[in-house]
């Protein structure tokens, strides 16, 4: 047991992080197929085995040319020259381009021997654009062109041997078909943290039951399992826990059962009669911390049960979120091996007042691009909403944390404050 949490003065949200993520490893590698690898971290730098491209080759539909017979060529006088070959994309090259000559050739299809640029089929006489039809036997060429005109060099994106992705790269959507470009069809990626989740309190009930006197409906499951999973977590759903002891008791062994990486509770972790999380988790585990200096979100208990990380967050559906964003999605890309685990922050300009009562605050609020104030640089936050705790619709207008640092306690409208963004400014 290390020392009591009740007795600890309030952490700062900073060194409150850093105890945290100190405590999460990255996750053990493995290996899987392409199509299944998409939002995982890389966890091996990828080298290129070949060039890319491999062969030099037309970026366009039209002809392939020496650029010494077509520097006369204008669409008043053009130069006409015998197509002596044909190649399509996909096809090895076959005809040499000599003096007067020219090859048709589609876009992405080798680059035929002898020849330096390609022209436009826009830039010729041949207007037989349709699919099928043959080669025309001379082509008249409108406009010269320079060497390497229309042209893809073997190599321009890629050299054999390059580091091309390095550890710690986000495996999305652009890296996935750029890895299959390069032939690799299986990535070393760091295995996916398991995240157990459950709420507490007899006031909640699952979203398909219909409402009593005193109940609500849970809505921190599917917050907090959603989160888990753009995280990139594995959502593990313990379901609703009662205010009871033995219930608690129950929930926090299945999570151990399931081999978790992070237990994940919200509510039962503050003062009330009936908050059992922390009790239970001290009888074979410890806490590091309990409370600390933001708002919302002071009641957030850090330590661990049966050596598997344990967070437990508050109850109010604005608190849960925003502890969850502060501490837990950064403790899930740190143990899914991404290289920066830090939020990027950027300034803002207030465009009302706001106050605060000196701890650390974050604000849900709407940004705006520029133009929106007097100057026109600045992007501009105004709040989404009013601002208590359990009011999750503002979070659904916002597009961003606006972060009030600790001792402040107001802010003029003009000011410049940090904000996380939550989405697409726009």
């Amino acid at each position: 047991m290390g020392a009591n949490p009740d007795t600890q003065p309030l952490l700062s949200v900073g060194a409150a992080r850093a105890r945290l993520l100190a405590r999460f490893p990255k996750q053990p590698v493995e290996t899987v197929k392409l199509t299944r690898a998409g939002g995982r971290v890389l966890a091996e730098t990828i080298y290129a085995q070949f060039d890319l491209p491999p062969f030099a080759n037309s970026s366009m539909d039209g002809f392939a040319v020496r650029t010494a017979d077509i520097q006369a060529a204008r669409p008043d006088q053009p130069v006409c020259l015998r197509v002596v070959a044909d190649i399509p994309a996909g096809m090895a090259v076959e005809g040499v381009v000599g003096a007067g000559e020219a090859i048709r050739i589609m876009t992405g299809a080798p680059l035929p021997e002898g020849a330096d640029a390609v022209v436009p089929v826009e830039n010729t006489d041949f207007s037989g654009r349709s699919g099928g039809l043959p080669a025309p036997e001379v082509v008249c060429i409108y406009k010269a062109e320079r060497a390497g005109a229309n042209i893809r060099p073997r190599a321009e994106d890629v050299r054999t041997g390059e580091a091309v992705l390095s550890a710690g790269s986000l495996l999305r959507p652009m890296e996935i078909g750029f890895l299959s470009m390069l032939g690799v069809s299986e990535a070393p990626v760091h295995r996916q943290p398991r995240v157990a989740i459950f709420s507490t309190g007899d006031e909640l009930l699952p979203v398909e039951a219909p409402l009593g006197p005193g109940k609500i409906h849970d809505a921190n499951s599917y917050t907090l399992g959603g989160l888990v999973e753009q995280a990139g977590g594995v959502a593990i759903q313990l379901g609703i826990i009662p205010d009871d002891i033995q219930a608690v008791r129950s929930a926090l062994q299945k999570a151990v059962t399931l081999k978790s990486d992070l237990i994940l509770s919200s509510a039962g972790v503050s003062v009330g009669a009936f908050d059992f999380v922390r009790n239970v988790v001290e009888e074979d585990g410890a806490l590091d911390f309990w409370r600390v200096n933001m708002r919302p979100g002071k009641p957030l208990a850090f330590g661990s049960y049966q050596n598997i990380p344990f967070v437990g967050l508050p109850g109010n559906p604005v608190s849960a979120t925003i502890g969850f964003l502060v501490f837990v999605r950064p403790a899930i890309w740190t143990m899914s091996g991404l290289r920066d685990s830090n939020y990027q922050a950027i300034r803002v300009e207030l465009g009302e007042a706001i106050e605060s009562d000196g701890r650390e605050t974050y604000l849900r609020a709407v940004i705006s691009q520029p133009g929106a104030n007097a100057s026109g640089q600045a992007l501009v936050a105004r709040l989404a909403s009013h601002q208590g705790s359990g009011n999750l619709r503002s979070l659904v207008l916002a597009n961003a944390l606006l972060i009030i640092p600790s001792g402040v306690k107001s802010l003029p409208a003009g000011a410049m404050v940090e904000a996380w963004p939550l989405g697409d400014l726009h």
